[in-house]
Order: structure tokens, then C-alpha cells, then sequence
């Protein structure tokens, strides 16, 4: 019985050791989504408001740009994908996988070959285990990603859609990343960055601002040219989605790391209850046994006492 209740105890200090880890990455997790948060609403009113502007230039203008106008027949599309460079996040990066493949696939029924780009270790240590293709991958800024790291990340996938499918470019941009709902809910979604996708409310703004005609009327005079308006703003266009992207994604990571760490943490509290009353059952096993081995031989000697008298 005794070295049961050691094997309780050792067990106990190994989970209590556990639990203190588990602990001190919640409360660090936690710390650190109110700064993702705060950087997210930051970054989303520029995003907003370039994603607004450039649409406006692609929608006042009728000049055919080859990032705003859509190919007829696409057939190469790059996807990136966005996950953490570290685990203990619950299914974060794994949803993240899911929602690309789920993404890759639909793009291949539609007849277009994929290039991927992957960011964060998670993502490309899955493509490398499947021995499949990267085209460039970016690591160790999941958690606090920075602008600078944004537009490391945009310059190749603007370079390869600007290159014609012939010699190695795509047609179109696709991103998938996590996007942050609440501390509760976080959910992996997938966007076509570009060609810009001009729906028809953006038109019906466009031609509710000038006036109500549907005439060509211009609402904006370009200088130098619309054409060059739109290589001005399109890869800051990139950039800033990439980068709220990328802002996102930490801010999920880390609300996914602090609610798999607490649950850690509940189960481990669980864990030692339980343990602890099995050694207090051990325990008092272990005595009860050691009174009854007393009393039997303090009987057994008065009963030989007895005997000899």
C-alpha cells in the first residue's frame, strides 16, 4: 500500500508542476489578446478605407487594369495561408489547414492549378510532412506580426500576379486566415484578395455618388493616369489585407491558446482531486490494514498467554 500512495504523490507534484505552466501561458495569452485586439481595430479602418478607395478608382474608370480585371479563363491561383509558428492553441492552425484544403480543392474542380504560400511553421511543416510544393513560406512573426513583415509577405504574391501565366504567374490571390470574432469564437475564412471583385452595390454607390446616371460620367479626375493610380494603391491594397490578415490570425491564435490552456489547467485541477482522494483511500486502507495486523497479534499473544497458563 505504501508505495501505491507514492506513486499517487509523484503523480500529484508532476501534475501540479503541469498546472502551473498551464497556468502562467493562460494568463499570458490573455495579457496579449487585448494588444492583438487593439492593433486589429487599429489596422481595419485603413484596410476599410483603401479597399473603398481603390474601388472607387477601379469602378470610376473604365480602364482595364490586370489587377482589377478578371482573366476569362483563369488557371492558376495562388492561396495564402496563414497559421501560428507555435502550438498548444487547440485546433487554430488545424482549421486553418482544413479551410485551405477545403479552399485548394474548389479551385482544382474549377480547373486551376495552385501555388501556395504559407505562413507560420505550423502550415508549412504540414505541406513539407505531404511532401507538397511551397512557393515561399515566412516564419517566427505569427504572434506579433508587424507591417514590415505584411509587405515581405505581399511582394511576391504581387510579383506573381503582375507575371503572366506562362511564365510562372497567377491570375488570382486568395488568402485564408482566421478571423477574429470574440474571445470565444474565432473562425477560419478564406478571401479572393484579387482581381478586385467589383460587386454591384460598389457600383450602385459608384453611381448613386454621381448623381444617379448611369452615364459615363467621371466622379474622380486622375493624375497621372487611373492606370497609374491603381499601381499606386493596389499593392498598398495588398499589403494592408495581408497585414490585417496577419493581425487577425495572432489575435485568434492567442484567444485559441488561452482557451486550450485553461482548459488544461481545469483538467489538471480535476486530475489531482481525483488522485488525491485515491491516495487518501490508500492511506486509509494502509492504516486500517497496519490496526488490524496489531490487534490480530496482540490477540494471537494473549491467546498463546493464555495457553500456557
Amino acid at each position: 500500500m505504501g508505495a501505491q500512495i507514492r506513486v499517487y504523490k509523484r503523480r500529484i507534484r508532476s501534475i501540479t508542476a503541469t498546472k502551473k505552466i498551464t497556468k502562467a501561458m493562460e494568463m499570458i495569452a490573455a495579457a496579449r489578446i487585448v494588444k492583438a485586439q487593439r492593433k486589429v481595430q487599429a489596422s481595419s479602418p485603413y484596410a476599410d478605407e483603401l479597399t473603398r478607395a481603390v474601388t472607387a478608382v477601379a469602378t470610376g474608370s473604365n480602364t482595364r487594369h490586370p489587377l482589377t480585371t478578371e482573366v476569362e479563363n483563369p488557371t492558376r491561383a495562388a492561396v495564402l495561408l496563414v497559421t501560428s509558428d507555435r502550438g498548444l492553441a487547440g485546433g487554430y492552425s488545424s482549421n486553418a489547414i482544413k479551410a485551405a484544403e477545403r479552399l485548394t480543392e474548389r479551385l482544382r474542380a474549377e480547373g486551376k492549378e495552385i501555388e501556395s504560400y504559407v505562413v507560420g511553421r505550423k502550415g508549412l511543416a504540414y505541406y513539407t510532412f505531404r511532401e507538397r510544393q511551397v512557393a515561399a513560406s515566412w516564419t517566427g512573426f505569427s504572434d506579433s506580426p508587424q507591417y514590415g513583415n505584411a509587405k515581405e509577405v505581399a511582394a511576391p504574391l504581387i510579383e506573381s500576379l503582375e507575371r503572366e501565366t506562362a511564365e510562372g504567374g497567377v491570375d488570382e490571390l486568395h488568402i485564408v486566415f482566421t478571423e477574429f470574432v470574440s474571445m470565444m469564437t474565432q473562425t477560419p475564412v478564406d478571401r479572393r484578395l484579387l482581381p478586385l471583385s467589383l460587386d454591384e452595390e460598389a457600383r450602385a454607390a459608384a453611381v448613386e455618388e454621381r448623381g444617379g446616371s448611369s452615364g459615363i460620367l467621371p466622379l474622380y479626375e486622375f493624375e497621372p493616369s487611373a492606370e497609374g493610380v491603381l499601381d499606386a494603391l493596389l499593392p498598398r491594397y495588398v499589403e494592408s489585407r495581408v497585414f490585417n490578415a496577419l493581425l487577425q490570425s495572432a489575435a485568434s491564435e492567442h484567444a485559441a491558446r488561452r482557451r486550450a490552456m485553461k482548459s488544461a489547467t481545469d483538467n489538471a485541477e480535476d486530475l489531482i482531486k481525483s488522485l488525491t482522494r485515491l491516495a487518501n483511500a490508500a492511506r486509509q486502507a494502509d492504516i486500517t490494514q497496519e490496526i488490524s495486523e496489531i490487534v490480530g497479534g496482540a490477540s494471537a499473544l494473549a491467546d498463546a498467554s493464555a495457553g500456557s497458563d
